[in-house]
C-alpha cells in the first residue's frame, strides 16, 4: 500500500486539543492513552473511530520528531506511536501501515513544474539539478543512491573551499528550494505539510518509499495499556467493533459465558438398574420378551400349549 490511506486532508492535530484536555480527562476519572505521531502522519480517521469505540478512554495525540519517537516510548511519555520504519525489534513491536511515495519538490519556475500534476519524474530528469537533502531525511538514510548532483563547495574568498551545510529540517530544505537553487526529495506527506505557494512537487518514479507503521514497547507495558494497544491495532487494521479480539467482542463473550453458567443444567434421572436408579424388576433383563408378547409361535399360548377349543 502506498501513500497515506487515512486521508491527507485530515490534520492529525484536528483531533488533539493539548495537554490541558488530557488533564481535564484525568480529572474526570477517564483513562488517557497517549499516541505519538511523526510529522506528516494523519491519524484523524483512526482517532474518530477510537472515540466511537472507547468513549471512556481519552486519546491524546502528540506530534513528535521522527528521531525522538523511540525515546518518547522508552520514557513512557507515549503509549504507542505512528512512526517511520524500520525500528529496533529488540525494543519496539511494530506493524506496517502504509508506504509513502517520494516526491521531488521544485520551485514554481523550475522546468519540471510545467509537467502535469499526474505526471511522474524519473531520476534521470534530475541529472543537472542540485539535490538538497535535509538532516532529518527519511528516504535515503539507508544509503541508497541519491538522484541529481550533490551540493558543491564554493570559494570562501581566502583561497579555501567551503562545503555547504545541509538544511537542518525538511521545512528548511523546501524554503531553500523556493529560492531556485536546487530541488529536494521528500515523502509526499511532508511536501504537503510544508506546502508553499512558491513551490510544487511531482512523484519520483522508482524512488525509495517511506514506510510508516504503528509501534509500541516490547517490554514494560501494564495489562491495561497492552489491552488498549490491542484495541488500537484492531482499529488501524480495520477490525470491526464486534471483533472477538476487541474489548466489546470480549465483553459479549464473557457475558454469554456467564449467562450459560447461570442456567441450571437438567439432571437426568438414572435408569433402572444403574447406580442410584430404581430397583430392577425380578427377572428383568434376562431375555424376557416385552410385556404383551409371548415370544412363541402365532396361535400358541404361553408355555407352548394351543388355545382351548383348537385341536
Amino acid at each position: 500500500m502506498t501513500d497515506d490511506p487515512t486521508g491527507a486532508d485530515l490534520p492529525a492535530d484536528d483531533d488533539a486539543t493539548g495537554e490541558g484536555a488530557a488533564d481535564a480527562a484525568r480529572d474526570d476519572g477517564r483513562r488517557v492513552f497517549r499516541l505519538a505521531y511523526v510529522p506528516g502522519a494523519t491519524p484523524g480517521k483512526w482517532a474518530r473511530t477510537w472515540r466511537d469505540r472507547l468513549p471512556d478512554v481519552y486519546l491524546d495525540l502528540v506530534q513528535v520528531p521522527a528521531d525522538d519517537v523511540a525515546a518518547e516510548l522508552a520514557e513512557r511519555r507515549a503509549d504507542a506511536a505512528i512512526l517511520r520504519l524500520p525500528v529496533d525489534p529488540d525494543v519496539l513491536h511494530a506493524i506496517p501501515l502504509y508506504d509513502e511515495l517520494p516526491v521531488v519538490v521544485v520551485s514554481r519556475d523550475h522546468l519540471l513544474a510545467a509537467a502535469g500534476e499526474d505526471e511522474t519524474v524519473a531520476p534521470a530528469d534530475l541529472a543537472d539539478d542540485v539535490v538538497w537533502l535535509p538532516l532529518d531525511d527519511v528516504l535515503f538514510a539507508g544509503g541508497g543512491p541519491v538522484p541529481g548532483r550533490a551540493p558543491e563547495g564554493y570559494d570562501d574568498g581566502a583561497g579555501g573551499v567551503t562545503q555547504p551545510e545541509r538544511p537542518a529540517t525538511t521545512a528548511d530544505a523546501i524554503a531553500l528550494v523556493a529560492t531556485g537553487v536546487g530541488v529536494t526529495v521528500v515523502p509526499m506527506s511532508l511536501a504537503r505539510l510544508h506546502h508553499r505557494k512558491d513551490v510544487t512537487f511531482r512523484v519520483l518514479d522508482g524512488g525509495p518509499t517511506a514506510p510508516v507503521g504503528l509501534g509500541w514497547l516490547v517490554d514494560g507495558l501494564d495489562d491495561e495499556t497492552s489491552e488498549l494497544v490491542e484495541e488500537l491495532v484492531g482499529i488501524v487494521r480495520g477490525r470491526t467493533a464486534n471483533s472477538s479480539r476487541g474489548r466489546a467482542g470480549r465483553a459479549r463473550a464473557e457475558e454469554a459465558a456467564a449467562a450459560a453458567a447461570a442456567v441450571p443444567k437438567k439432571v437426568r434421572e438414572p435408569r433402572a438398574g444403574q447406580p442410584g436408579g430404581r430397583p430392577q424388576a425380578r427377572g428383568a433383563g434376562r431375555g424376557r420378551p416385552p410385556s404383551g408378547r409371548s415370544g412363541g409361535k402365532p396361535g400358541m399360548r404361553s408355555g407352548g400349549k394351543p388355545p382351548r377349543g383348537r385341536r
